[in-house]
């Protein structure tokens, strides 16, 4: 019998935590990650050799890899901010940058690095084009780079993405729209919902995608609002976005944690962007998703919540034995 398909879809550091626990499963694993970054190490690199930006690729490279620690140190080893041109650069940004020069596509690179870091699982930026994110705010307001939004003071009533170096309409990367058509289960986030999550849906390919395919999905619930995205956003909230973005009620189940996170715990200075934690809206929420797991999922370390990946991947799992006959 075949291994079931699980496909997760987003960005920055909340997918990779799901992934990290998933490689350890009896599963077949795809990562689509976001190609939107714009700032930072992986937006300097972006601009410079006109690739898709690293970041996210290789935060997802490493949660999927069973490398050493010591090889995650160096992949991970961010050069410091008096050595000139490198400062602030992450090796494996650098890396990834030069062998997506040397192959002439982002695309092809990770999949020469999941074979050279035996990785678990698949994994596709979610197109081989760098993408610009447009934020447009309930005033009218239009911000243009992901790396801008959180800096306008406003609500957002959408986002869009397009070609960063040329008009063409965005385009999703080699397979990514067959993952998403032959997956069991399709995962979004966790992570930022305008700007790790939706960049990866509004691309037209995929949310066609998306629209149509037959695997469950699901949609795993930031613990916390975030500054310049969602303040005051209810866990109902988060899913009324998603769904409009998509144009139809896509989520099937949502999952929520319910266990409060201690007032007096958030590190406001390392993680001054997370605002309060994202109130639970039960009878909203079953308006718009067939199915709700509320749980405790929260692991708190270093000052921050973070979901708990065992835990969250414990009931994806149970989500597939469910739909599969």
């Amino acid at each position: 019998m075949r291994k079931p398909r699980i496909t997760v879809i987003g960005g920055g550091t909340g997918i990779p935590v799901i992934l990290s626990s998933l490689r350890h499963e009896e599963v077949d694993i795809t990562a689509i990650v976001t190609v939107a970054d714009d700032g930072s190490s992986s937006g300097q690199l972006r601009s410079a050799m006109k690739i898709s930006p690293p970041g996210d690729l290789r935060n997802v490279l490493v949660a999927m890899s069973d490398m050493p620690k010591f090889y995650e140190k160096i992949f991970q080893y961010r050069f410091q901010e008096n050595d000139g041109p490198l400062a602030g650069h992450p090796l494996g940004n650098l890396i990834i940058a030069g062998i997506s020069e040397m192959q002439g596509s982002t695309y092809k690179a990770m999949q020469i690095l999941t074979q050279f870091f035996h990785t678990t699982g698949k994994i596709y930026p979610a197109s081989d084009q760098p993408l610009t994110l447009h934020a447009v705010f309930q005033d009218g307001h239009e911000v243009v780079g992901e790396s801008q939004i959180a800096k306008y003071d406003g609500m957002i009533e959408r986002v869009f993405v397009t070609n960063t170096y040329n008009d063409d309409t965005p385009k999703a990367s080699h397979k990514v729209v067959k993952a998403i058509m032959e997956s069991d289960l399709i995962v979004l986030g966790p992570g930022s919902l305008f700007t790790s999550i939706l960049p990866n849906l509004v691309i037209p390919e995929i949310k066609q995608a998306l629209q149509t395919t037959p695997a469950t999905v699901a949609y795993v619930c930031n613990i916390m609002t975030q500054h310049g995205e969602t303040e005051h956003f209810t866990d109902r909230d988060h899913v009324a976005v998603l769904n409009r973005h998509l144009g139809v009620d896509v989520i099937d189940a949502v999952l929520v944690n319910l266990e409060p996170v201690p007032q007096s715990y958030m590190n406001c200075h390392a993680f001054d962007e997370y605002l309060v934690q994202v109130e639970h809206d039960a009878s909203g929420l079953a308006k718009l998703a067939k199915r709700v797991i509320s749980s405790n999922f929260l692991s708190l370390k270093n000052g921050g919540a973070f979901h708990d990946g065992d835990r969250v991947v414990v009931e994806l799992l149970r989500l597939i034995g469910e739909s599969t006959p």
